[in-house]
């Protein structure tokens, strides 16, 4: 599939095309199984792509812009896996060496200062980063779970990212 086309699939799905999110769906699935044969257990693959490949169709239209997508597709597995790996093995939390928010990330010192400049944050703002960037909620669902205007949740999401960057740039 050339870029050209793959940009435009993305940006069709996005704004609500069925038959073109139904085309990305068939597109990337076998992508999505590469990136799960890699984060999952072999027995949970299968899985972790069925219900990425839900979630991709209820929530592509709140994917911000067409670069991010492969990112995007990364963060779904590896969230999937770790729930499938929490639940298949009867764990009520994660082992300590898995954090699913910050493994993709290669640099041990780089993982510990994201999570330093995350932890510095104001509580506002760590939460509206938080729901936003790891867990995905749309702005409106942010605005409702935090009780407060749509207008300040975009400002604290825009604040905290700001304060991290300074934060990293120290």
């Amino acid at each position: 599939m050339s870029m050209m086309h793959r940009n435009e699939l993305i940006e069709a799905a996005r704004k609500g095309n069925p038959k073109a999110t139904e085309q990305l769906l068939i597109d990337w699935e076998p992508t999505l199984k590469k990136m799960a044969f890699k984060q999952c257990t072999s027995n949970d693959v299968d899985d972790a792509v069925q219900e990425s490949l839900a979630i991709i169709w209820r929530r592509i239209g709140t994917l911000k812009t067409i670069e991010a997508f492969p990112g995007w597709l990364l963060i779904i597995i590896k969230r999937e896996c770790a729930k499938l790996m929490k639940s298949n093995h009867n764990l009520d939390e994660l082992p300590e060496d898995y954090h699913e928010l910050f493994s993709y990330y290669s640099s041990p010192d780089l993982r510990l200062d994201i999570i330093a400049a995350i932890h510095s944050l104001p509580e506002k703002y760590r939460s509206a980063i938080i729901l936003r960037d790891f867990e995905e909620l749309s702005i409106g669902e942010i605005a409702d779970k935090l009780l407060i205007t749509r207008m300040a949740a975009k400002s604290r999401i825009h604040r905290g990212r700001l304060m991290i960057q300074e934060y990293l740039e120290k």
